[in-house]
């Protein structure tokens, strides 16, 4: 059985706020462990989008990814949904989420899953450096959102019969 909601985390842990995504996981796991278990919720993570990932979107209803950014709105994180689209992108080894989305349509067919961007303020993304301060306690904020964008997901579910 596929998970109805997918949250996709990616950067590079080695590379200081990238590590964002990836982290954000990580945590979502230990908070969400029972929608986990229960097939309700799955997590996946890698350090960039590639066209692969178009299959791990079959079956979902909502796709969340997750990803630091250099130019996310103040308080630190923001959430958007986005649509399928063409990347203009110099390399076929890392995609858009937009770009992913249009991949699914033309690999698997049909149209993709509601699909939403939760881009975490990052200030410092060099080699070998640890996660900022200021960027764990965005993380923190976006999960407390995310986090409660679920549950009020699952209260609205309909009830098993």
């Amino acid at each position: 059985m596929t998970a109805p909601v997918l949250v996709f985390g990616y950067g590079n842990p080695s590379r200081g706020d990238d590590a964002l995504g990836p982290e954000f996981v990580r945590r979502l796991e230990l908070r969400c462990a029972d929608a986990i278990a229960c097939g309700a919720l799955e997590v996946l993570t890698d350090f960039q989008l590639q066209v692969e990932h178009a299959l791990d979107l079959r079956g979902r209803e909502q796709v969340y990814f997750v990803d630091a950014s250099a130019a996310a709105d103040a308080p630190g994180h923001s959430v958007y949904p986005i649509e399928a689209a063409h990347d203009v992108a110099y390399t076929t080894h890392a995609l858009s989420p937009a770009a992913l989305l249009q991949t699914y349509g033309t690999v698997v067919g049909g149209p993709a899953p509601a699909a939403f961007v939760i881009a975490i303020r990052g200030e410092q993304f060099e080699l070998g450096e640890a996660m900022s301060a200021d960027a764990e306690l965005r993380l923190a904020a976006a999960l407390d959102d995310l986090v409660g964008r679920l549950r009020r997901r699952a209260d609205r579910a309909p009830a098993p019969t």
